[in-house]
């Protein structure tokens, strides 16, 4: 028993000390807090199970060991009301409470739902490439790839959709993750709450240059934000046809690119091409 507790505890450290970053227990925005909270209070739900088994799979053994004479197993019965109800009903009750949160929380934190705020929300489109981020702001005409800013506590509406295959476009820190789909437009509303720098990722398996598709979200004031515009504006870097057409050749672990101008059609453009509305014309 001695050697089975240390193995125990081994294991127990060698988790909680790993290397791991645990961006979804440090939020940085309201849908991430939320989402947080979810996973607390759905893991703690459960543990109300858990617990018991794991103390009882490590005690009963013990207790009834087969060179324990002091503690001899001996039943005199058969069928128990009060074991039944207890095994039946407990699971019962956790189904039915992580079923009220799940109804709740997919309508209350629903992707496409709108933040509530005082503030008006800002468009940003995201195109999922090989292997890279495009960013296009419609209303400042200016484009990114692997870079993004955004206001703090001002909500935003990504649109998001593929160039390429189907990828998954996620930021941790600031909630969920959405689908990129070529010939789709998918959504997703976020806001950041606190300053600063939140790493983006792809969180789905695209090919050769998956691990490196990653781009650096930066949150920052209003007055951070347009100083942000303004430097990528004085790129002159204007993202055209052909540079465009440089822009799809898959390449890996791309560091950021500011692009001064960018067609504001781009992004339906892209979405179209794949959906066939471009070909009947």
């Amino acid at each position: 028993m001695v050697n089975l507790a240390k193995t125990l505890v081994v294991v127990s450290l060698t988790v909680l000390l790993s290397a791991c970053d645990f961006k979804l227990f440090d939020p940085k925005g309201p849908i991430a807090e939320g989402q947080m909270d979810l996973l607390i209070i759905s893991a703690l739900v459960m543990l109300i199970v858990v617990i018991p088994v794991t103390i009882m799979g490590v005690w009963f053994p013990i207790r009834y060991r087969k060179n324990n004479t002091k503690q001899e197993y001996k039943p005199d019965w058969e069928h128990s009301n009060v074991i039944e109800a207890i095994v039946w009903t407990i699971p019962i009750l956790i189904i039915i409470a992580l079923g009220i949160i799940t109804y709740t929380t997919s309508y209350s934190m629903d992707p496409r739902k709108p933040i509530e705020s005082d503030k008006e929300p800002m468009v940003v489109q995201v195109v999922a490439m090989d292997w890279k981020w495009l960013f296009i702001y419609p209303e400042h005409e200016i484009a990114t790839v692997n870079e993004m800013a955004i206001p703090v506590d001002r909500p935003i509406e990504f649109l998001v959709t593929s160039d390429t295959v189907m990828n998954s476009f996620f930021i941790p820190r600031l909630g969920s993750q959405i689908y990129a789909m070529s010939g789709m437009e998918n959504r997703v509303h976020l806001m950041a709450s606190e300053e600063g720098t939140y790493e983006g990722l792809s969180a789905n398996y695209s090919g050769f240059g998956f691990s490196g598709m990653r781009f650096k979200a930066i949150a920052t004031s209003e007055v951070g934000f347009d100083e942000w515009v303004k430097k990528v504006k004085s790129s002159a870097n204007p993202l055209d046809e052909a540079t465009l057409k440089q822009l799809r050749v898959k390449s890996r672990d791309v560091k950021p690119i500011h692009y001064s101008s960018v067609n504001p059609l781009l992004f339906s453009e892209i979405i179209e091409q794949y959906a066939g509305a471009l070909d009947g014309q």
